[in-house]
């Protein structure tokens, strides 16, 4: 059997980190990164911990604390790192605010082990705003037409969903992120994990998922840096000629 792992980044997350945590723990060993959060986020991951250790959950939980926030990409690039230290073969990442349902956690593991990049791809959905499926719908087009080895081909592999973060990742992808200098600095993790794999000739497929909108820290700086991320990845299509 795979020695699964699910990687959760958390700032700020009291309302919903104990359901998402003990949900998830159902199916696997969990990594919470708490990113500098100011309530009471850290005590409840510490009472869930304790809960582990008296066996009221299957399956284990670790605590990685950062004292300031660091955002996504460290947040979840620290999880990655005690998944490979720790010899993990599937690392799943999910959101922390009950955005992504964590029974599907069984549909990520129990896919097809070649496969490098499982994305969960947000087929239904409820409470999108417009202007995430419009940033999502650019966001998937600049990274397909990023990952192509023609300036003429602007459809690429066709990947349906680039921003998604509940995915699975195998070892080797996750131990090429783990020790990636990432460029990213909020969301566009994803874009950039996702062309890390790509082009390092790992295989990526994606499964449909529900997908709940709930609170977001998506700002017009954050935006403004996924679009410049989104320039990055063009300019080094040059590389890949």
């Amino acid at each position: 059997m795979s020695k699964n792992l699910v990687v959760i980044p958390a700032h700020n997350e009291e309302e919903t980190i104990y359901d998402v945590v003990t949900m998830s723990l159902k199916h696997a060993d969990v990594s919470v990164t708490d990113d500098g959060s100011r309530d009471n986020t850290a005590d409840i991951l510490k009472f869930v911990q304790a809960e582990c250790n008296q066996d009221k959950h299957p399956h284990k939980l670790n605590i990685i604390t950062h004292p300031q926030a660091t955002h996504i990409p460290k947040g979840l690039q620290d999880g990655l790192l005690f998944a490979v230290a720790s010899e993990y073969d599937f690392i799943v990442t999910m959101d922390a605010g009950l955005s992504h349902d964590p029974d599907a956690l069984p549909a990520f593991f129990n896919y097809n082990s070649k496969i490098d990049v499982v994305i969960g791809s947000r087929r239904k959905t409820q409470n999108v705003p417009l202007y995430r499926k419009v940033i999502s719908t650019m966001a998937r087009v600049v990274v397909n037409y990023a990952l192509t080895t023609s300036y003429f081909d602007i459809q690429g592999p066709g990947i349906k969903d680039c921003t998604s973060g509940y995915r699975r990742y195998s070892k080797r992808a996750c131990e090429l992120i783990s020790k990636a200098e990432l460029k990213s600095k909020a969301f566009d993790f994803h874009m950039e994990a996702l062309a890390l794999c790509y082009r390092a000739e790992m295989n990526v497929e994606e499964i449909p998922i529900n997908y709940v909108f709930s609170n977001s820290s998506f700002n017009n700086k954050v935006l403004k840096q996924a679009i410049k991320f989104g320039m990055h990845l063009i300019s080094t299509k040059k590389d890949l000629l």
